[in-house]
């Protein structure tokens, strides 16, 4: 069995009262070990369950283009496929950029690449 992963190099720093907001906001379970979690988490996390106002503060703050690069980079499980429909479609729009149309998934199995 395999496990391959998407390539993750997009690198987003959210300011500090944003993420802190976020995290409190969209995390309701304690996070494992003594790691914090990653900006990218975060920001994964508040695109996959934000309220309306929520996404027009990210699209703000964060801005189109560094949230549309976010997502060509996103991690497979972070962002329901619902989720991904409604930001690609504000995405694409804003950007005039293509975004996939479908989340990344896990692959466990080379063969089906």
């Amino acid at each position: 069995m395999v496990f391959l992963r998407m390539n993750t190099s997009v690198d987003i720093k959210l300011p500090a009262d944003l993420a802190a907001e976020l995290e409190a906001k969209y995390f309701w379970w304690v996070s494992v070990g003594s790691v914090p979690r990653s900006d990218a988490r975060i920001l994964a996390q508040a695109m996959d369950l934000a309220s309306f106002e929520d996404i027009r503060r990210l699209e703000t703050i964060v801005g189109v283009e560094a949230l549309a690069d976010f997502m060509h980079n996103a991690e497979p499980g972070w962002i329901s496929e619902r989720s991904w429909e409604l930001w690609r479609g504000r995405l694409e729009f804003a950007t005039c950029r293509p975004i996939p149309q479908r989340p990344p998934r896990r692959v466990f199995d080379a063969a089906k690449l």
